[in-house]
């Protein structure tokens, strides 16, 4: 496992000075994003076939240990702020629970039985998308949790560092980030944390524009549940509409912070068709509107 290997170029990096250390771990970085590239095709498939199963009522279900469970977390956490996804559709399977988040509990990542059991209590099933992510690929917590997914049939992607990780064994999408040897060997939280952060930006992200929860690259699902997020709102209506910020706020207002039903509001409609529309639709606000620029030409 390279992840786990020492590279020479480091041996006497504590005794380094501040300047050559930090270029060295900024170099780090770097690696850690060029990996990504290799892993595009995979990261494609995976949200295709994902996009498949949320439709259907899936959920997502982010499974880690220790570092990478963390980043998996961080994640899943951002989705409801960002693209009002039902937290009812988001889960965490932790090794050694949600306090594990804030404190190391060691050895919970030690059995692929707890794994297992994990996902059979969430009630995994053929609909959900089981997102899992080790940098060795050997947590055994990750591997039981992942092959207990795979034989609910849910959509089961693998994200590690480390090629012919035993993680990727039963996945349907294996994503390899191959960041190489770390500054600190062993200390995953550098490249390899940085790699699976960025594969996890982008394969939430996609899954959501994909979705329908972006129009025009503005986060029109959002909910606008405080001042700064009104604020947004606010503009984001404004941008789409055509109107000014005032008149785009009081259709905001009117839309109880529902950024899709604002925009239809600025168009004219009313808020009960509004809703039947992207009811219909699913809730994507491009399909409504370009049915409706069809139905007037």
């Amino acid at each position: 496992m390279l992840t786990e290997h020492m590279s020479p170029r480091f041996v006497d990096l504590d005794s380094w000075s501040t300047g050559d250390m930090i270029q060295a771990m900024y170099d780090g970085q770097l690696v850690a994003c060029a990996a990504v590239k290799q892993a595009l095709p995979a990261i494609n498939a995976a949200v295709d076939d994902a996009v498949l199963a949320l439709k259907r009522g899936g959920r997502l279900v982010y499974v880690g240990a220790g570092t990478s469970g963390r980043i998996a977390i961080q994640d899943g956490a951002e989705l409801r702020p960002t693209y009002d996804w039902p937290s009812d559709r988001v889960v965490f399977v932790m090794a050694g629970g949600l306090q594990a988040v804030l404190q190391s509990i060691e050895g919970a990542e030690d059995s692929e039985t707890d794994g297992a059991d994990a996902v059979a209590h969430a009630g995994v099933n053929q609909n959900d998308v089981v997102i899992a992510v080790a940098a060795s690929g050997t947590t055994p917590f990750t591997i039981g949790a992942l092959r207990a997914a795979a034989r609910r049939q849910a959509v089961s992607i693998a994200v590690a560092n480390n090629r012919g990780a035993p993680l990727f064994e039963p996945a349907r999408h294996r994503i390899l980030i191959e960041t190489g040897t770390e500054v600190l060997a062993g200390s995953t939280r550098m490249q390899a944390g940085t790699a699976q952060k960025i594969v996890l930006n982008l394969f939430s992200t996609a899954v959501m524009v994909k979705l329908g929860r972006v129009y025009r690259g503005l986060m029109v699902s959002m909910r606008a549940s405080n001042a700064k997020l009104l604020r947004r709102a606010e503009i984001i209506v404004s941008q789409i509409v055509g109107c000014e910020e005032n008149d785009a706020a009081k259709f905001v207002e009117r839309a109880d912070g529902d950024v899709k039903i604002a925009v239809l509001l600025g168009l004219g409609w009313e808020r009960a068709e509004a809703i039947e529309a992207l009811k219909k639709h699913e809730g994507n606000l491009r399909t409504v509107i370009d049915e409706l620029a069809h139905d007037q030409n």
